[in-house]
C-alpha cells in the first residue's frame, strides 16, 4: 500500500506518471505512433519531477525502490537519446510497462532516512552506482532485443526491434562496457573511502552487498575478457551479462528489499 506520509505533489507526480506509462502501453496497438511518443515523453518527465522532489525532501529517503525507479529513468533516458540516432528502434512499450511499474513500486515503498552522519561524499557514491545501474539497464534492453531480432530473424517475421544485428550487439557491449567503468569507480570509492563515506563509527562491511557487488564486477571482467581473448559473442555473452547484472541488482536492491520489507530495517 502508498505509505499516508508520502508527500502529496510526490504522490500526485506518481501517479499521473504512471497512467501516462499505461497509456501507450495498454494501447499498443491502438494508439497513434505521435499520440505513444507524446504520452511516454510526458511520463518521462513526470517520472524526472517525482525522482526530484523525493531527492529534495528532508530528511532524505532512499532505498531499494527509489533505487529501481532511477535506474529505468536513466535506461528510458538512454532510450530517448538513442531514438535521435536510431529512429527506428522500438522498445516503448517494454521501458512503458517497466516506468509504470517502478513508480508504483517507489510510491508503495519510498525508502528509510538516510543516517545523519554519512558523509557528504556519499551522494555522489550512490549517484556512481545508481549511472551503473542504468547503463547496465539499457545492456540488458539491448541484449533483449537482440534475442528478439535473432528469433525474427529465424522466423522470417518482420516484428522484430527495427535494428541490424550487429547493430544492436555493439550497442550492448557499449552500453555494458560503460556500465563496468561506472561500477569500477564505485567500488573502488567503498574500498578506499568506505569509512569515511558512511560517517564515524561506522566501518565498512563485508556484507550481502559487497559480496554480489564483487560477484558482478567478476562476472562482467570474464564477459569483457571473453569477448577481447576468445571473441565470445551471442548467447554466451548475453547470458553472462544476464548473470552479472542479476548480481548487480542483488547487490543493492535485492538487499535493500530484504531489508526494508521483510525484515521491516533501517539503513
Amino acid at each position: 500500500m502508498i505509505v499516508p506520509s508520502a508527500p502529496t505533489a510526490s504522490l500526485a507526480l506518481g501517479v499521473a506518471a504512471a497512467l501516462a506509462y499505461a497509456l501507450p502501453t495498454v494501447g499498443a496497438q491502438r494508439l497513434p505512433e505521435r499520440t505513444a511518443h507524446i504520452a511516454l515523453w510526458c511520463a518521462w518527465l513526470l517520472h524526472g519531477g517525482v525522482i526530484g522532489l523525493g531527492l529534495a525532501q528532508t530528511p532524505l529517503r532512499f532505498g531499494f525502490a527509489p533505487a529501481l525507479s532511477m535506474t529505468v529513468w536513466l535506461a528510458l533516458t538512454v532510450y530517448a537519446v538513442e531514438r535521435q540516432v536510431f529512429p527506428t528502434l522500438r522498445a516503448r512499450w517494454t521501458l512503458a510497462g517497466l516506468g509504470a511499474a517502478a513508480v508504483l513500486v517507489a510510491l508503495a515503498f519510498p525508502g528509510t532516512p538516510l543516517p545523519a552522519q554519512a558523509s557528504a561524499m556519499m551522494p555522489v557514491h550512490w549517484a556512481l552506482g545508481i549511472a551503473s545501474y542504468g547503463l547496465f539497464a539499457a545492456a540488458v534492453i539491448h541484449a533483449w532485443l537482440l534475442r528478439r531480432a535473432e528469433q525474427a530473424m529465424r522466423a522470417v517475421e518482420g516484428a522484430g526491434p527495427g535494428l541490424p544485428l550487429l547493430t544492436l550487439e555493439r550497442l550492448t557491449f557499449r552500453f555494458a562496457a560503460a556500465g563496468f567503468a561506472l561500477l569500477s569507480a564505485t567500488l573502488a570509492a567503498g574500498l578506499l573511502f568506505g569509512d569515511s563515506l558512511h560517517g564515524t563509527g561506522r566501518s565498512a562491511r563485508w556484507d550481502h552487498k559487497a559480496v554480489f557487488s564483487v560477484l558482478a564486477w567478476l562476472a562482467f571482467a570474464v564477459l569483457f575478457l571473453g569477448r577481447w581473448r576468445f571473441g565470445w559473442r551471442g548467447r554466451r555473452a548475453v547470458r553472462i551479462l544476464y548473470l552479472g547484472s542479476l548480481f548487480l541488482l542483488l547487490a543493492y536492491a535485492g538487499s535493500r528489499f530484504v531489508l526494508e520489507v521483510m525484515l521491516g530495517r533501517s539503513l
